[in-house]
């Protein structure tokens, strides 16, 4: 539902099992509402890159894999914006603790550059404690004029 306070539309709210098998299905989603509302086939690549990495983190990272936790996706739209939220139910974790991924210390690490991608791949991000525990993260992409 939109309105004047908030000019999203709502497409998908769900909350997913930790494991891997949902973060193809999300992929998938975003990329086909970006599609839809007009974004250009390597800008909806890039969109639906930035939330696998993101869904990946939240499972593996904040919850774990733990079976008894749960990963909220939630799909937004405006005219020219998609909103992307996710969730986790982990410790929580604070982007400023992280080491730089280029670092040369840190160039042969198996993990870490994940935010740097997602950031590279959306015009806005926010990581923040989630109201319940864990981490939630706030994507958003708009439709570049051209």
């Amino acid at each position: 539902m939109q309105n004047a306070d908030n000019p999203f539309t709502v497409l998908v709210d769900e909350y997913l099992e930790s494991s891997l098998d949902s973060v193809d299905s999300c992929e998938e989603k975003t990329k086909d509402a970006a599609l839809g509302i007009g974004f250009s086939e390597e800008d909806a690549y890039q969109v639906g890159y930035a939330v696998r990495e993101a869904l990946v983190n939240a499972v593996v990272h904040g919850n774990q894999y733990s079976a008894n936790k749960r990963v909220r996706f939630v799909l937004s739209r405006s005219e020219h914006t998609l909103q992307i939220e996710i969730e986790d139910e982990g410790r929580g974790f604070s982007p400023d603790t992280q080491g730089d991924p280029l670092a040369e210390e840190n160039l042969l690490n198996q993990s870490g550059r994940g935010i740097m991608i997602i950031r590279a791949f959306v015009d806005e991000l926010q990581i923040a404690a989630a109201p319940r525990g864990g981490t939630r993260m706030v994507m958003k992409k708009s439709i570049v004029a051209g």
